[in-house]
């Protein structure tokens, strides 16, 4: 619960909001008791003969059920006294409110007196009407505001959180867990906001000034809401546990089914070309099945509670009516007077209910994400660090060890990059050169060892400045939902004739001039309309669009026919010595230029030098040499 209001009122909350929605909150009680007491003024008439005529015990009049003429013609000389006016409506309403316990609501009619003008009742009806239409559409407006925009700031605060979490975080999460929590389960939290403001501060509100109300009109039936009170709590509570426990099952369950649906999608070629589309139905059957069978728990949870209080509820109501008026002699204005008020008054406690269920629902939500936003971010700028603004020098990698888990991926690795160069990074599969480069922009950090820029620590910059050094080309390309022109400037500001010297030089800018609209071409999701070439090709012209200093290219010709390859080899030679590159390939034929090669296995840096020097020296990269010849 502490969770969900330090969301509504902490340093993003919406707490001029949420407190103009309290005031609205409160005047929307008012006028439902005014909605009740205007029931009640016109439901009320004036005395019978039966009140007027009834006997007197202890100075009060005890009405019954029958009179007889002594009665009448005593009450009459009292009233009238002597005189032999006519019995009017005035003086039998001041009789009876010296001899009569007036009820609250005949109290309120005396000083307001609407009998004199009945279009003064009038007007309070309008008044009453319009107060509380204005005051229920301002209470439905602001709660649905204020779930807008804890919803909004939440999901801001996630991505803003997530962003500057390190990679090991996306290893251990996956996709539709993230996008689930920062969607659905957001929009949980606000609706566990709102239910919040509703169960903790009108529903008290409503409950003490109704109740007091209560009292005011008859102390004795209100003894009977103390006796139903503690039966209608009982299972409000004891059901809240059992929601919030599957609420929980629901959002796991939710994570998973949403993975399953994420993984089918993304790898929908595999899943036809090996023709398991009836096993991937199956398992998102059991998913979608076990899913269905806690949301049908959660409903069952959620929807008996209600009938339930509502039950108890009406009982209590029937006791209340019967006994005001049969024991008590109530008048059937002032006991439905009452029972408008008890309603009143069982409203929002059957509403607890409900509203309860939304709070579980947002507590174990909002748990999980809390869980994401109390990760601190592993790697971060150090006090003092600086901007780099330029790459004059080398970088150094000295005695580098590295690993993921129990596993060292890099072993006591040492090599430099002098500015101007081509570097190669070769090897087998797994024997650590993707993790070089992505060490390089910090987004890992090496257990030992360090990694110097310039001759200083990477710590000593700020990441943002360093990785502004840095353009990558990544084995696998993104492309993003946008235009072409937008993809490769990628947020940087731009002039068409920088897009298109970028798109030139990755010889990209051939088939961009056959798409419709050329650079203003919308992309499709992940670059589908575009081959794994022509995507590859977009994002090398996305890291030359950046102009940094050092170009990391990661497998970046994979994709490549031998033309595009050629082309891309072309690229390469020409921004020999204006930018330094550090490239990761396969196909050596790509980097037989590098003015250093440096040959990695299984972690530990073997061998480097020109592709000559290694022929003779390095049997592993001669071998691979050999292997890509006997094989074109």
């Amino acid at each position: 619960m502490r969770q969900i209001l330090s969301l509504a009122f902490g340093p993003r909350g919406q707490r001029l909001l949420i407190s103009v929605t309290l005031v609205i909150m409160i005047l929307l009680t008012f006028a439902s008791q005014l909605e009740i007491f205007a029931f009640g003024v016109i439901t009320r008439k004036g005395p019978d003969v039966f009140e007027v005529f009834a006997p007197i015990t202890e100075g009060k009049l005890q009405p019954g059920d029958e009179i007889n003429f002594p009665q009448v013609e005593e009450r009459w000389n009292e009233i009238m006294g002597e005189t032999s006016k006519p019995l009017t409506l005035k003086k039998t309403e001041r009789y009876l409110a010296r001899t009569k316990e007036t009820d609250f609501v005949g109290r309120v009619m005396g000083r307001i007196n609407f009998s004199d003008d009945l279009t003064h009742l009038a007007y309070f009806l309008l008044f009453v009407a319009f107060f509380k239409a204005i005051t229920l559409f301002g209470y439905r407006f602001l709660n649905r505001l204020v779930a807008i925009r804890i919803s909004r700031d939440l999901r801001q605060d996630y991505f803003e959180h997530i962003q500057a979490l390190p990679m090991s975080f996306y290893s251990e999460y996956n996709m539709g867990t993230l996008s689930t929590r920062v969607v659905g389960d957001a929009a949980m939290v606000a609706e566990a906001v709102n239910a919040s403001l509703i169960n903790y501060i009108q529903t008290p509100f409503t409950i003490v000034t109704t109740l007091t109300i209560c009292f005011l009109t008859s102390w004795q039936l209100s003894l009977i809401v103390f006796i139903g009170m503690p039966l209608i709590l009982f299972p409000i509570f004891s059901l809240a546990k059992r929601v919030k426990r599957v609420s929980r099952q629901i959002q796991v369950s939710q994570d998973r089914f949403a993975s399953v649906i994420l993984d089918f999608l993304a790898g929908i070629q595999t899943v036809k070309m090996f023709g398991m589309e009836g096993y991937s139905l199956k398992k998102y059957q059991e998913h979608n099945n076990k899913m269905a069978q806690l949301e049908i728990k959660s409903a069952r949870y959620d929807l008996s509670t209600r009938p339930i209080v509502h039950t108890l509820g009406m009982f209590f109501l029937a006791v209340a009516l019967i006994y005001g008026l049969y024991v008590l002699q109530m008048s059937v204005s002032e006991v439905l007077f009452y029972c408008g008020l008890l309603y009143v008054f069982y409203e929002p406690i059957k509403k607890f209910a409900e509203e309860n269920s939304h709070i579980q629902r947002g507590i174990a939500a909002a748990e999980r994400i809390r869980e994401v936003m109390d990760l601190k971010p592993e790697i971060h700028d150090h006090d003092g660090a600086v901007a780099c603004t330029s790459f004059q020098d080398s970088i150094r990698f000295e005695d580098v060890w590295f690993k993921y888990g129990d596993e060292w991926v890099l072993r006591g690795v040492s090599f430099t990059v002098k500015k101007g160069q081509t570097v190669a990074i070769v090897g087998p599969t797994g024997s650590g050169k993707s993790t070089i480069v992505q060490l390089l922009p910090r987004l890992y950090e090496p257990q030992r060892g360090k990694i110097l820029f310039d001759g200083k620590s990477l710590e000593a910059y700020t990441q943002a400045s360093l990785r502004d050094q840095m353009a990558f080309v990544p084995q696998r390309p993104v492309i993003f939902l946008d235009t072409v022109a937008e993809n490769i400037s990628f947020g940087r500001p731009h002039k068409q004739e920088e897009i298109e010297q970028a798109a030139v030089s990755a010889h990209a800018d051939e088939f961009i001039q056959r798409l419709p609209l050329k650079y203003q071409t919308e992309l499709s999701e992940m670059g589908k309309n575009l081959s794994g070439g022509q995507q590859q090709r977009l994002a090398i012209a996305r890291a030359l669009f950046k102009k940094a200093p050092l170009l990391v290219m990661d497998e970046a010709t994979s994709s490549l026919d031998a033309m595009s390859e050629h082309m891309i080899k072309t690229a390469i030679e020409e921004l020999h010595g204006k930018v330094t590159q550090i490239i990761i390939a396969h196909r050596l034929s790509t980097i037989e230029d590098a003015d250093v090669i440096f040959y990695l296995e299984k972690g530990t840096l073997i061998a480097q030098g020109s592709k000559q020097e290694l022929m003779q020296t390095c049997s592993g990269f001669k071998r691979m040499w050999e292997l890509m010849h006997a094989n074109p």
